[in-house]
């Protein structure tokens, strides 16, 4: 249905989303393309950066281009199959996404408390193995969202009131008991949230007290400059998860549109900002991008 009880506004509520996907586009790919041309970049941290790359464009592009056919050209129907595959992809990616917050903040607690084994440590096969984990960790535990909501009867209405197949919005639209579906939906949030933000804090109460223990305030700031682009990715993704989540389970007074509109935010907004935070931040990416266009530019 899009946006419930803004049909006539979806032309404009458009622009904005549009704009966003864009940048998110661009953003992510030039980061790939800075990674990949610039041999001083071939480490753990863009390695990890990269990985969050593509996982920002698959999960924008599972939602964006089908929500602007909806705004653009009212093209409201999907096909079961391609529903539980767009369902599969935006949360088995929103998981990933979350584990590679972890594992970029295991190269930080590396890089900055062991500094002389970081190489040692987190070698490319390593990299390579972490990522494998959180591919896998993602898929598997996704994986029981679509097999429960295929053997699920639909014989009621086949209307969802959104802008794409979320997971909850599809299987209540079965005429049966989805409790087991729901619970686990609920259960994979709180696990996969509760251990990676567990985690995540671990590690950042270690380094915290390796950059205290520094002798001068220059290093202290120097060193804690380090994180701070991986520090306002965790929070874009936590906040928007947070918030969302909370309105989705408490909000029951708020209007389905403000549902919805939540949600899409939740889902692009990261992928947006994450290219734009460490492009800014980055001392690195940010030259190599600076280098390119005057390169163009002349």
């Amino acid at each position: 249905m899009g946006i419930p009880g803004l049909e006539a506004a979806h032309v404009w509520i458009s622009i904005p989303f549009s704009i966003m996907y864009v940048i998110a586009i661009f953003g992510n790919l030039a980061i790939l393309f800075i990674v990949k041309r610039e041999p001083s970049l071939h480490g753990p941290m863009y390695y990890f950066l990269c990985m969050l790359a593509v996982t920002d464009l698959v999960l924008s592009t599972s939602i964006l281009p089908k929500m602007l056919s909806i705004f653009w050209f009212n093209i409201r129907e999907i096909n079961f199959s391609a529903c539980l595959t767009q369902l599969y992809l935006i949360h088995c990616f929103i998981v990933m996404e979350s584990g590679i917050l972890v594992a970029m903040a295991f190269d930080r607690y590396v890089a900055i408390c062991d500094p002389l084994r970081h190489s040692t440590i987190l070698t490319n096969p390593v990299v390579t193995k972490i990522g494998l984990v959180v591919v896998l960790r993602g898929s598997m535990l996704v994986l029981p969202y679509v097999l429960l909501a295929r053997q699920w009867p639909y014989c009621r209405t086949n209307i969802i009131p959104h802008t794409h197949c979320e997971h909850m919005a599809v299987v209540k639209l079965a005429c049966a008991d989805i409790h087991v579906s729901s619970y686990y939906g609920l259960s994979v949030a709180i696990f996969v949230i509760s251990m990676d933000v567990l985690f995540i804090a671990v590690s950042y109460i270690q380094i915290l007290r390796a950059i205290f223990s520094l002798p001068t305030k220059d290093a202290r700031l120097k060193t804690f400059g380090t994180c701070i682009s991986h520090l306002c990715t965790i929070l874009v993704f936590y906040i928007s998860a947070l918030f969302s989540s909370l309105t989705y389970r408490f909000g029951q007074n708020v209007a389905l549109h403000f549902h919805v509109l939540i949600a899409n935010v939740y889902f692009l907004v990261p992928s947006m900002l994450n290219p734009i935070i460490y492009g800014v931040r980055t001392k690195q990416i940010r030259n190599r991008l600076l280098r390119l266009f005057t390169h163009k530019g002349i």
